[in-house]
């Protein structure tokens, strides 16, 4: 059996047939590729009968560029050209001008449910937490350009903030959270701009994921530990039997100390030594690292005090 698809197999084909298939993968078609295979139709008497066409090569090319890789576009576009072109003694010509008036927008290769979804989405995150914005505005707009709804768009811009950006600017997510909010308002394509605003501000914002590992580094030990039990001075005690029971006894109170910090117990002994969050120094993260140093140094003290 021979198939063939334009599409990922991985995505499109059963997993148990494709571990016993040979896969080739054959690329798409260069625009020379495409000028090459115009002009050997051109040249076919099948092609056009009793028709000769006069075409330049700058306008062969335009054709190629429109295709973007798919013969069937470039066939197409060149006999819908030749159709409608002016016609003098047997002789069609098809000028630069006539291509452009004949098209109104290139032939984008993007399937939502496919390869292209997730390859170009996963290329907008990459440009975005590298820095690269003018590659993030460019693969956000071949999105939108191929029809992708912008509220996916939005909710990936969401989560790169959450995940990406983090603390390292507070601000970031207010502007993601802002830009899903617009496109529930508006849709396409009046919030366009809006997305590729909130794209050039993510791509520009300072960068840390650790929120993001302080989440798997937490899920690890809630996995490891399973339900270790609360600690009975952090418990509420709502009724007199809970109370008795020793929930809330000995709870203090931050605000009632000067620095507003105190040696209380908020987690089982089996994890009161795991760091999570372990910030950065980029953007107003270094603000957070700041303080947290201040909270450790507070409390080494303290137990150097309790010592002497």
């Amino acid at each position: 059996m021979i198939g063939a698809t334009t599409e990922n197999p991985s995505f499109e084909i059963n997993s148990a047939l494709l571990s016993r298939c040979k896969v080739f993968v054959l690329k798409s078609l260069t625009s020379d590729d495409l000028v090459d295979l115009l002009k050997k139709t051109l040249a076919n008497d099948k092609a056009f009968p009793k028709l000769k066409i006069k075409i330049d090569s700058d306008t062969l090319k335009l054709i190629a560029n429109y295709a973007n890789g798919d013969a069937r576009v470039a066939l197409n576009t060149l006999e819908m050209a030749v159709i409608n072109s002016t016609v003098t003694d047997k002789t069609a010509t098809v000028d630069l001008e006539d291509i452009r008036q004949l098209l109104n927008t290139k032939s984008l290769r993007y399937d939502k449910t496919g390869e292209e979804h997730y390859n170009i989405i996963s290329a907008l995150h990459k440009s975005m937490r590298n820095s690269d914005t003018d590659s993030a505005i460019y693969w956000v707009t071949r999105m939108l350009e191929g029809g992708e709804d912008p509220l996916y768009i939005a909710r990936r811009l969401v989560r790169f903030a959450s995940e990406d950006i983090g603390l390292a600017d507070t601000n970031a997510l207010n502007v993601a959270i802002n830009a899903f909010q617009a496109c529930q308002f508006l849709g396409m394509p009046e919030c366009d701009v809006h997305l590729v605003e909130t794209v050039i501000y993510l791509s520009v914002a300072p960068k840390s994921n650790a929120t993001y590992k302080a989440v798997l580094r937490a899920k690890k030990d809630v996995k490891k530990y399973g339900n270790l039990p609360i600690p009975l001075q952090i418990r509420n005690a709502p009724t007199k039997l809970m109370k008795n029971l020793g929930y809330g006894k000995d709870y203090k109170l931050a605000h009632d100390y000067a620095d507003k910090l105190t040696t209380m117990k908020t987690v089982p002994k089996e994890v009161e030594n795991s760091i999570y969050y372990r910030p950065t120094e980029q953007g107003k993260e270094k603000f957070f690292k700041q303080r947290l140093d201040y909270i450790a140094k507070w409390h080494q003290e303290y137990y150097k005090n309790s010592d002497n």
